[in-house]
Order: structure tokens, then sequence, then C-alpha cells
């Protein structure tokens, strides 16, 4: 009769060894996930501030919203490009009824928009005064929102900073679209000096930029 004799220690030890291998592989599996998941944040992230809109071929009036002077420049030029190429009939421009020193603003504007486009482009210039302490997207949208409707206009394309343009076509449709169901709203981003989608990360005020309109996102979604 026969004996069959087996070494309890080895025995252990290979399943030791079996266990820990699996154990490595699993985390390097969850490093490798982490990884990608990681570097497709850095890389698309940036651009879940941008709306996809398609813009389109025609309009009743761009409206450029307020900003910064650099932002407003970018925006207004823009503009006038949709107005020129007969994609927008009008330009609306959004403006503090008057400046700190107690001037209007369209009288001054209108004699620079002249000697920048050109009196004809610059005839086809509306002005939508609003309070001068807007704070909010959502404020400026319903301040705008009687200038619009006053002109007749159904169709707009608003001109606002890229990082901006998806909260903003968020809160405009859900102020006036949504009030008027024949009101069309579209969103242009236009490339803005505080911010690249592409790797946003990189560059301080990019990054701050995020940080900061990311969370509006969240509260207007909200």
């Amino acid at each position: 009769m026969g004996y069959t004799f087996i070494n309890i220690s080895e025995h252990e030890e290979s399943t030791e060894e079996s266990t820990s291998y699996r154990k490595l592989w699993m985390w390097l599996w969850l490093v490798g996930i982490f990884a990608l998941l990681t570097g497709c944040f850095f890389r698309w992230s940036g651009y879940l501030l941008v709306a996809g809109d398609t813009a389109p071929e025609h309009v009743d009036a761009a409206v450029v919203l307020q900003g910064s002077v650099a932002s407003e420049n970018a925006r207004t030029a823009a503009a006038m490009e949709l107005l020129q190429r007969g994609a927008a009939n009008r330009v609306a421009i959004s403006v503090p009824r008057e400046s700190y020193w107690g001037e209007e603003i369209p009288p001054i504007a209108r004699p620079y928009l002249e000697k920048k486009y050109g009196a004809e482009l610059a005839e086809r210039v509306d002005f939508c005064n609003t309070e001068p302490d807007l704070t909010s997207a959502q404020q400026e949208a319903q301040a705008l929102g009687t200038c619009l409707k006053e002109h007749g206009w159904k169709s707009i394309v608003l001109l606002t900073s890229n990082y901006q343009s998806r909260r903003v076509g968020m809160i405009w449709r859900r102020t006036l679209a949504k009030a008027d169901t024949s009101f069309y709203v579209s969103v242009e981003g236009v490339s803005d000096p505080d911010y690249q989608p592409r790797g946003w990360w990189r560059q301080r005020v990019y990054a701050k930029t995020w940080l900061r309109e990311s969370a509006q996102l969240a509260w207007a979604s909200l």
C-alpha cells in the first residue's frame, strides 16, 4: 500500500505567492485605470466649460455681453465679423447706463465703432442699457431681455468668453427661451486671454479661471 506525502509548508508558500501576485496585478490595474482617468481629465476637462453650440447661419442679432476690457474687445470684434458677413442683422452691445464718471456710454462708444469698423456697420449697432452693478449672468439676461423684446428679435447669438459659454447659454435659455418658446438662443465662445481649454492646468491664470468657472457652472446646474 503506497503513501503520498505533501509538504504543507511548500503548499502554503505557493498559495501565499499566488495571492501576492494577484494583489500586485490588482494594484497595477487600479494604478493604470487611475492614471488613464487622470490623463483624460486633464486632457478634456478644459472643454467642459465651453458650449458645443452650432451657431445658426443667420440670427436677428449678435449680443455682446459685458466683461473685462480685453474680453469685450474680442467679443465685439467677433460680433462685428458676424454682422459684416451677413450672419446677423444687428449687433446689440450690453453696456451700463452710464460710466463711472456719470457719462452716457453710447455717445462715446458709437464714434469709436465708426472709426474702427466704419460708419455703415456702426449704424447697425444697438446699445442695451443695464444697471452698473450687475453681479450675475442671470441679472444680465433679465436686464437685456426687455431690450431684445423691444427690438422684436427672436433669434440671437450670445458673444461671451469661451470659458463662460456653457454656463451663460444654460442661464439665458432658462431665463428667456423657457419663458418664450419662440425665442432662440445660441452661444459663441470667444477666445479669452484668461483661459485656454487645452493645457489649462499649466498656467496659473487658466487654472484659477477653470476652478472658479467650474464652481459657478455646478451652482448654475443645481
